[in-house]
């Protein structure tokens, strides 16, 4: 079994543009709206399909249920792919909300999981932010009363982004993406979020988007703060680098800087290779791909080793969980 590349699922939403076209080559139509393109998933209704390759057609539940040992490894027992890896464009930007972790999920939520996740940006216009945590004097009694007075931007941490940054955000954690930035996101594989806020501005049928206060505050972790951003370390460009940017209980999000190839090499586990820069090509078990930005393949636990290589200089992030 080689590694998997899987069709992309195109997710229309109101602060959605057009860069997953014109800049990651997905194939979206006419309308100004295409906000998410998600990778590899299997969360409620949306479950990824191999796009080429033996597999074709085969969808990741499938794969999974069918051939547990080849695709997870040791993992293999799990009912469902645990991750969720997507691209966003941020045309406009995005609500002001919160996650749950596992167990508020269960409560709140129930048959979802918790959404802990990663952002990496790959473009992002002049002067754009995000927001990531709140303030370190914000708590409950604050925020609440800045939601009553208008004035919840005034309690957000807010960063500045260029390409490359990398933010870490656990479930409980205030954010939103401001307008102008694409990014790369590994999650959790669930779909929940409580609004908190959202710009007053309405849907596309004319109305106000539904809010999520209660819910929102009860998940909120105000011993937090406000979040770091994650630099990427310093590499001499005629040298090879690969750098573990986010740790935490569930996945690893590494980043490799490279000249020449690589092999990724057999643990008994399943690794996600997602190309942020260049062209590459993606080999083992003779089969192979070549990914461009805004490409991301599944190399299963039987594919293993797998090469990767560039054409050049590029940048790949790769996940595992543990």
């Amino acid at each position: 079994m080689g590694p998997l590349k899987f069709v992309p699922i195109l997710k229309r939403l109101r602060w959605g543009g057009r860069r997953l076209g014109e800049l990651l080559g997905k194939s979206i139509g006419p309308h100004a709206d295409y906000a998410e393109s998600w990778e590899i998933c299997d969360c409620g209704t949306d479950c990824s399909t191999v796009e080429t390759g033996p597999w074709q057609r085969w969808d990741l539940r499938d794969l999974i249920r069918e051939l547990p040992r080849d695709m997870l490894g040791r993992h293999a027992g799990l009912d469902r792919f645990p991750l969720l890896v997507k691209f966003l464009d941020a045309h406009d930007r995005l609500s002001v909300q919160v996650h749950p972790d596992d167990t508020q999920a269960a409560t709140l939520a129930p048959g979802q999981r918790g959404k802990t996740e990663a952002w990496v940006i790959v473009e992002a216009a002049a002067g754009s932010h995000i927001f990531a945590g709140l303030k370190s004097s914000v708590d409950r009694p604050t925020l609440e009363r800045a939601l009553t007075e208008g004035t919840l931007e005034q309690c957000l941490a807010r960063h500045e982004v260029a390409p490359g940054d990398c933010f870490f955000i656990p479930a409980g954690t205030v954010h939103a993406v401001g307008a102008g930035i694409v990014l790369a996101e590994v999650q959790q594989s669930s779909d929940v979020t409580f609004r908190l806020f959202d710009w007053n501005r309405t849907g596309v049928d004319g109305r106000p988007r539904p809010l999520h206060v209660q819910q929102a505050l009860s998940c909120i972790d105000f011993k937090r703060g406000p979040v770091s951003k994650i630099f990427r370390k310093g590499i001499p460009a005629a040298t090879d680098g690969t750098d573990d940017v986010v740790i935490c209980p569930f996945f690893t999000l590494r980043r490799h800087d490279l000249v020449t190839s690589k092999t990724i090499v057999a643990d008994d586990r399943c690794h996600i290779l997602i190309c942020l820069d260049g062209e590459w090509e993606c080999g083992g078990h003779d089969e192979s791909h070549k990914l461009a930005p805004g490409s991301a393949v599944l190399a299963p636990a039987s594919s293993l080793p797998v090469q990767i290589a560039p054409q050049g200089r590029g940048t790949i992030l790769e996940v595992v969980w543990d």
